[in-house]
This record gives structure tokens, sequence and C-alpha cells, in this order.
């Protein structure tokens, strides 16, 4: 028992930086034209929601949940289970939160009961993480030296996935009793995501693992702004 003491959080880590980042390189070879197709969508969806609550404003949250399941599914089957999970058992149990999470976010595109959210902080908050998670994590890659062809694209990484989805959800809200639990339970699995993530990349020794925990950070403390400005002060 005495070894346990031992024992560093990199000696569980069955692969090396070299091995993980080569994974990216893959999937964008094997993806390729997606990415500039995914991030022109995604800039196109955030163009629509700037529009406000008027006109199609409340269709592009339905437009947007429809859009990240798909974009779930991808990284879950294509990056998860096809490249991660051969130099990382555990990953089979990420894809399945992944697919846990596409589903739910797929029906919240059918169900509805969701709209463009009120409030400036959570708002801009949200466009910063969604421009984040568009243009700049991919180039993170080239920043610290990687290849472009490493670049963690949106809907195709999970980690730009992940803030991309919790932009999404600082920047609707919901509309009815269902679309307020279906969007608490969506916060559970990127959230969750970013720690597991922030947690093995700085135990590869790779300091970006700090922008899953800011990104974490900024979107909780958004709706912890919210809920307080909301309750507003307590009178004795």
């Amino acid at each position: 028992m005495t070894e346990w003491w031992t024992y560093r959080p990199s000696d569980f880590l069955m692969f090396s930086p070299h091995i993980y980042w080569r994974l990216f390189d893959s999937i964008n070879a094997a993806w390729w034209p997606a990415q500039p197709v995914w991030v022109a969508a995604g800039l196109a969806w955030l163009g629509w929601q700037v529009q406000g609550r008027g006109g199609p404003g409340a269709a592009s949250a339905r437009v947007a949940a429809a859009a990240l399941a798909l974009g779930w599914v991808t990284v879950a089957w294509a990056f998860l289970l096809q490249r991660f999970t051969p130099i990382q058992w555990v990953a089979a149990a990420y894809a399945a939160a992944f697919f846990i999470q596409a589903g739910g976010l797929a029906l919240l595109a059918a169900a509805g009961g969701v709209g463009p959210a009120s409030g400036r902080v959570r708002r801009w908050a949200g466009l910063a993480l969604a421009g984040w998670a568009l243009l700049g994590h991919p180039l993170l890659a080239g920043a610290v030296g990687r290849p472009w062809r490493q670049a963690e694209v949106f809907a195709l990484a999970p980690d730009p996935t992940a803030i991309g989805t919790l932009a999404f959800l600082l920047l609707v809200q919901a509309t009815s009793v269902r679309g307020r639990w279906l969007l608490g339970g969506l916060w559970l699995v990127p959230i969750t995501w970013c720690l597991v993530s922030a947690a093995t990349l700085l135990t590869l020794g790779a300091g970006q693992g700090l922008v899953l925990l800011v990104a974490a950070a900024v979107a909780l403390a958004a709706v912890l702004t919210r809920r307080c400005a909301a309750t507003g002060p307590v009178t004795p």
C-alpha cells in the first residue's frame, strides 16, 4: 500500500504528449475541409444571435442546439472512440457522456422552450467564449510551437466544442419549465469536461489546460452574476 504514495498523476496517463497531439493531426487530415465549414457556420450563427430577441433570435437557439448535437456526436465518435480510446481506455466513458450531451441538445432543438438570453454580462461572456472556441482556440497550436495541422477545431476536437457549448448556454435562456430543466442539465458535461481536460493537459505539461479552467470559471461567474442581479439585494 505504501507504493501508492510514490505515484504521480502522470503515472496514470497511458500516452505521451507527442502521441496526444498527433490525434488532432489525424482527425484534421481525415475530416478536411469540415473545419472551415464549422467555423463559418458558427460565426454565421453568432451574427444571427446578435440580432437580438426579434426576428430570427428565438429560432436561432434551436438551430444552434441541433448543430451542437451534431458536433458532440462527431467528437464522440471520430475523436474519442476512434482515436482517443486506443490510447486511453477511459475515453470510452468520455464518449458515452458526449453522446448523452448530444442527445440532450437534440431534445432541446426538438422541444424548444428556449430563446435569446438577456443580461449584458451573460451575453458578452457568451460572445467572448464563442469567439474563442471558433477562432482563438485553434490558434493555440501555432502559438505554442506545434504544427498548424494539430489545431483543435470546434466540432472536431472536444475542448473547443465544450467551450462553444458553454457559450451557447450563456447566450440562450429558458422560456418554459421544460426548457429550464433541459438547459440546466446541459451544463454538466461541458463543465466536467473542462475540468477533466484541464487536469489531463496540465499533467502532460501543457499550460493551455488553464484555458479550460478560465472558460469554465467565466461561464459560471456569468451565470452567478445574472442570478444575483435577478435576486437583488436582501433588505432587513
